[in-house]
């Protein structure tokens, strides 16, 4: 297919210029679309205070306290798992004790100090490994040294429960103290966590009920009372870095996932005969075009009823998320999973997006403590399958993953989920948009980007609800020129809000190209792979995404979303 082509047989409706939506004018043309904000008081939301909002760091609350980079830095080499911890040399752990020493005096002058956070999960990688990690990621001797000189120092100004983190059953240190043995917490919610903590920090295992019990005492935790909250950050940071280093198992998993589905009651019930919900990794894109927003535009014209849910920001990418480009065009972004509902079921739109702020206000209280423990805790692939709003028809969900070992683990929440259909795709950066670029012979080790899991039912009933002779698996690579898509390179975006918009609303005007490309082949091979109807022949798959662009609905869609949902009430 060449990529500057027209469709055959479909002529591209013209589409307005300029066009009012909400609180902005729209401005579309071939070669040019722009977005400018119109002052309308009366349309705008409450936002945090985002000084650029074109760039998706400018998302990021300013309210949250700043991280040494330090320990920072340190974390990122000990915070991760048993074969990918990178051990400190001695002069690089001299420097993260020695800063860490120096904060709890209160003696840092040019840097931030270590906050509670970061001390948890620090000390927290620093134990797993001593008692749990081969070998080769356990203590280096250099982190050794810098340990048996700093310790009796240490220990005499950080916390107890610091303390605790540090050397649990005092087996580590060598110093001959009863803090860590004795420490049972300061709160009766606290008790549970330091109890659960302990069986983390030996590099074990918690059951479905003992993690779910934890985080519905903890949670939700209070951005403006970090510091002063219900239990310890250094506490909390320890019990989600700690079960991500230990690989968590398939009930750990499924604990975050639907500990607080009910947080705000049930999930409507959408009366829709189809429904994807798609899981984008929460942090968003940093490098290349994000797809999915326009790809449930397209989508939504033949039925296929798409609902996003995601945040305004998250670490440690701070990408661009489809929050970002909502609020950049001007739509309501504090929708209810009722008014969500409303979206879904109107004939003019077919789609929606609900924060996770909505509906799901206690793990959103945690970014500014994630964003301190530097890697992805547990809950950065629960909260990707998640469920919102129901549907009376048939549900599926899709979800991004990057690293191998997660998609099994990800399919597995999905058939918790009782779907009929399920899938993971490892798409550039992690997310969900399959590339048209040709696989590099010098491409990394591991699954390549393109490819593709899942599960489907052969029948209407639920997944969960009948036996595996009812589902058929499939993983596939998708390589984009066996359907006739020209090898082309992602466009970048480099965490600009304002570029990616510009991609994708030129696409969705009909403007041939990489990514026009992209959406197509991310909308007809979702369809395909989830066995929607009319999508068995993949070429039809494709044809009726096109058609959907060059008439003009997708981006009619796109347009009415975002006026009708700064207009609807529950």
């Amino acid at each position: 297919m060449d990529g500057g082509s027209n469709v055959k047989g479909v002529k591209r409706k013209e589409m307005p210029e300029k066009e009012q939506v909400g609180g902005y004018i729209v401005c579309i043309s071939r070669c040019c679309i722009a977005i400018k904000a119109v002052l309308d008081s009366e349309l705008r939301h409450q936002e945090p205070d985002i000084k650029n909002p074109a760039l998706s760091t400018s998302y990021r609350n300013s309210e949250f306290p700043k991280h040494n980079q330090t320990v920072f830095d340190a974390q990122t080499k000990v915070c991760t798992g048993p074969t990918q911890t990178k051990p400190l040399n001695e002069e690089q752990a001299l420097k993260v004790l020695d800063t860490i020493l120096r904060s709890a005096k209160g003696e840092l002058k040019d840097e931030k100090p270590v906050s509670k956070a970061q001390l948890g999960a620090f000390f927290t990688a620093m134990t797993i490994r001593a008692n749990a990690f081969p070998e080769p990621t356990q203590w280096s001797e250099g982190e050794r040294h810098a340990m048996d000189h700093y310790w009796p120092q240490l220990i005499r100004v950080l916390p107890k429960d610091v303390i605790f983190i540090a050397d649990p059953e005092d087996s580590i240190m060598g110093i001959g103290s009863s803090i860590g043995p004795k420490f049972v917490g300061n709160s009766t919610a606290e008790m549970r966590l330091v109890g659960a903590l302990r069986e983390v920090l030996a590099g074990g295992h918690l059951g479905y009920e003992e993690v779910q019990g934890v985080l519905k005492d903890i949670l939700p935790l209070k951005v403006e009372e970090m510091g002063s909250s219900s239990v310890s950050e250094s506490l909390l940071s320890a019990f989600m870095i700690g079960q991500r280093m230990n690989r968590e198992t398939d009930r750990e998993l499924k604990a975050y996932c639907l500990a607080f589905d009910d947080e705000l009651g049930p999930a409507p019930v959408a009366d829709v005969n189809s429904l994807t919900h798609y899981g984008e990794p929460y942090d968003g894109n940093t490098r290349y075009f994000r797809s999915t927003l326009f790809v449930a535009a397209v989508r939504s014209c033949y039925g296929e009823s798409c609902l996003l849910h995601g945040v305004d920001w998250m670490p440690p990418k701070g990408g661009i998320t489809e929050e970002q480009m909502l609020m950049f065009m001007g739509a309501n972004t504090h929708l209810t999973p009722s008014q969500a509902k409303m979206l879904l079921e109107d004939d003019e739109v077919g789609f929606a997006y609900v924060s996770q702020r909505e509906a799901r206000p206690s793990l959103y209280s945690l970014i500014g403590l994630r964003e301190h423990i530097k890697k992805r805790p547990p809950l950065a692939t629960a909260e990707k399958v998640q469920q919102i709003v129901r549907a009376r028809g048939k549900e599926a969900i899709v979800a991004g993953f990057y690293h191998g070992g997660y998609e099994e683990p990800l399919l597995m929440l999905m058939r918790r989920r009782g779907v009929h259909a399920g899938l993971v795709v490892k798409g550039e950066e992690g997310a969900l948009s399959m590339t048209t670029r040709l696989r590099s012979a010098n491409a990394s080790k591991g699954l390549p980007v393109n490819y593709c899991s899942g599960f489907r039912s052969v029948n209407l009933a639920p997944a969960c609800a009948v036996d595996g002779v009812s589902r058929e698996s499939f993983n596939i690579e998708v390589n984009a020129s066996d359907y006739g898509f020209a090898s082309t390179d992602t466009p970048r975006t480099d965490r600009s809000v304002a570029r990616n918009i510009e991609l994708g609303l030129a696409a969705l005007r009909g403007e041939k190209g990489p990514a026009y490309d992209r959406i197509v082949l991310n909308a007809g091979m979702v369809d395909h792979l989830l066995g929607s109807d009319g999508a068995q022949d993949i070429s039809v798959a494709f044809d009726r995404a096109r058609e959907a662009i060059d008439s003009g609905k997708a981006l009619r869609r796109l347009l009415n979303y975002i006026k009708i949902s700064n207009k609807v009430i529950s």
